[in-house]
């Protein structure tokens, strides 16, 4: 289900562009006037050390999302576009509970080929960070295959812009 207002949260493996398409459906949401936020979920748990029950630290994040949420809809904005994995259905309603709006699911897919590509320019002289990242690739394309969390899957093997366009309109943003 879409909503016109809310939160869209565009997800997938590491390396399939979470984090560019996101800054690229805030440009369309800019140029159409629309108040919003692009919010990055990496950053909101960005500390060390995580819980060793929480290895990627997905509790910080949520705390940290609410309140970011909160003040990004108290000063105006509309939309959220929130960058980030959510890897089952318990985790996509925790979501909905930090944001306190309604939350629509995007799952960004490519053939593995790109985003293995994409992930050895990202991680030029960073072999082990390489390897590391190809594997969580893999094991996430799994999790998202069993786990449905989407309302929608766009292609992200083609231009920036065509992708944002697509997952803009598929939310019903367009």
């Amino acid at each position: 289900m879409a909503y016109e207002d809310g939160a869209l949260l565009i997800t997938g493996p590491v390396g399939v562009g979470k984090t560019t398409v996101a800054e690229a459906v805030g440009d369309l949401l800019a140029e159409a006037r629309v108040p919003h936020a692009v919010i990055d979920l990496d950053w909101l748990r960005w500390s060390w050390p995580s819980p060793s029950d929480d290895p990627f630290n997905l509790g910080l994040e949520l705390r940290n999302l609410g309140s970011v949420a909160r003040n990004y809809l108290d000063a105006g904005a509309r939309r959220l576009v929130l960058a980030g994995v959510v890897e089952s259905r318990a985790d996509r309603q925790r979501y909905v509970e930090a944001l306190g709006v309604g939350l629509t699911v995007c799952r960004l897919s490519a053939d593995l080929a790109v985003i293995r590509d994409r992930l050895v320019q990202r991680h030029d002289g960073d072999a082990e960070g390489l390897r590391w990242h190809l594997e969580r690739s893999r094991e996430l394309d799994r999790i998202f295959d069993r786990a449905q969390v989407e309302d929608f899957v766009v292609a992200a093997d083609r231009a920036v812009a065509e992708v944002a366009e697509a997952v803009a309109r598929a939310a019903g943003w367009r």
